[in-house]
């Protein structure tokens, strides 16, 4: 379902004299239906990079990323807007939303996008806010007014109101308390028994190792950090 084959990737610095730094090189790995992988690695070794790279945010120099078949490397921007909307979800720590939008509607939008009716897409969204313990007296507010915690937890809502294919995980069950963590790592094991395809950045170790089949140190593609 995720398949990277000798990706490499170059930021070029045009304010000071456009050096050019070599973030990662030669990556290749493949992650299969129901599987997760957690991308390991010390602070600066690409994690992050190598995941916006994979959802389409950053150029790739060199390499191919498929996704379900899609290279996102070559393909059009229309393409890449495509496959987020039905292949490819993405949780991060932060949520970016338009404000005065209400909670619910935040969390129902991916179904709405897809054509599911609106009952039904807020059904699904009120029964994940429920799980992810976010009081119904909030529902009708803007998620920019909560607290991160509450906003993160929107943001993983969000995230999973549609089964996607393939998901990529950026620190999830950062500074969330043990009842709303265990309810996180609940959602990721349902969707890799559904066949969810996953990568994740897990600086929880308990929780990695609870939910990864195995890991990648991305350390390994980084120059100067490479054994």
């Amino acid at each position: 379902m995720i398949e990277l084959k000798d990706v490499s990737k170059t930021f070029t610095l045009h304010n000071q004299g456009s050096a050019v730094i070599e973030v990662i090189s030669n990556v290749s790995f493949a992650v299969a239906p129901g599987e997760c992988v957690a991308l390991t690695g010390a602070s600066g070794a690409g994690k992050s990079t190598l995941m916006r790279m994979i959802y389409g945010n950053y150029l790739t120099q060199a390499g191919e990323i498929r996704i379900g078949g899609l290279d996102v490397v070559r393909s059009e921007p229309r393409d890449i807007i495509k496959l987020r909307r039905d292949v490819l979800g993405y949780v991060s720590q932060f949520l970016r939303v338009v404000p005065r939008v209400p909670t619910l509607d935040v969390v129902a939008e991916p179904l709405r996008a897809l054509g599911v009716p609106t009952d039904e897409a807020r059904d699904r969204a009120s029964a994940l806010l429920t799980q992810l313990n976010i009081p119904e007296r909030l529902w009708s507010l803007s998620p920019t007014t909560f607290s991160g915690g509450e906003q993160q937890r929107v943001n993983i809502a969000r995230g999973f109101a549609h089964s996607y294919p393939a998901m990529l995980l950026d620190e999830p069950t950062a500074s969330l308390d043990a009842a709303n963590r265990e309810v996180v790592l609940s959602l990721i094991e349902d969707a890799k028994a559904r066949g969810a395809a996953i990568i994740g950045i897990f600086h929880d170790e308990a929780a990695r190792t609870r939910v990864c089949d195995r890991e990648i140190d991305v350390g390994r593609f980084t120059p100067g950090m490479a054994a």
